[in-house]
């Protein structure tokens, strides 16, 4: 079991790792951020910001959706096989 989950972890970094597309996109905010800062602007980097902690924030959200209704209904399996005589 845990060959397999050390083998999944390899494959699935190789897998992100060979994607350039992926790490190209910090190239492209930068790139942005250098042109809207030479035009005056300086609203791209807090809307940039947002955008990041957004990004952050929401797997983790969901994350914790998903755990709070399964120990929810975890908990009145339990209770309701607790009340059974």
């Amino acid at each position: 079991m845990k060959k397999s989950l050390q083998f999944s972890l390899l494959l699935l970094a190789l897998l992100i790792f060979s994607m350039p597309e992926l790490l190209a996109q910090c190239t492209m905010c930068k790139s942005n951020l250098e042109m809207a800062r030479q035009n005056g602007s300086t609203e791209v980097g807090n809307t940039i910001n947002d955008g990041i902690l957004y990004l952050l924030a929401l797997p983790y959200l969901i994350a914790g959706a998903f755990a709070y209704i399964y120990f929810k209904k975890y908990k009145e399996k339990k209770n309701a096989l607790s009340t059974q005589p």
